[in-house]
């Protein structure tokens, strides 16, 4: 019988190197990767290293990560040369959010004019 693998670790696997993934960027505290279903020509998505469930557990302990995503999203978008054109960041938060795995990321879209949310 094939073990389950736990959705969160596809992303702690990511960070160690050990599933294939094309990464962006990557240092000690974040790692920012091709998304594999890509929703957009540019989807990438940025994460802590240190797992963390969900934007509800972010805490004053942790709280400069979130301020760290952002910016490497704007560096990366820089990178890419959509920041001009316009882009967008997302958070999902649990199931009814749309979170999908239980790991805080943002995705990072753009490439392409995107509809409205809401």
């Amino acid at each position: 019988m094939k073990k389950k693998t736990n959705k969160y670790n596809i992303f702690q696997k990511i960070i160690k190197k050990e599933i294939k993934s094309k990464i962006i960027y990557q240092n000690d505290n974040l790692t920012a990767f091709e998304d594999i279903n890509p929703k957009a020509p540019i989807h990438i998505l940025i994460i802590p290293n240190k797992k963390i469930k969900n934007i509800n557990q972010i805490n004053i302990e942790n709280k400069n990560i979130i301020i760290e995503m952002i910016f490497i999203a704007v560096k990366i978008a820089k990178k890419k040369k959509i920041e001009k054109k316009g882009y967008r960041l997302v958070i999902n938060c649990n199931k009814d959010g749309g979170q999908e795995i239980p790991y805080l990321h943002i995705h990072l879209l753009g490439g392409r004019k995107l509809g409205s949310i809401g």
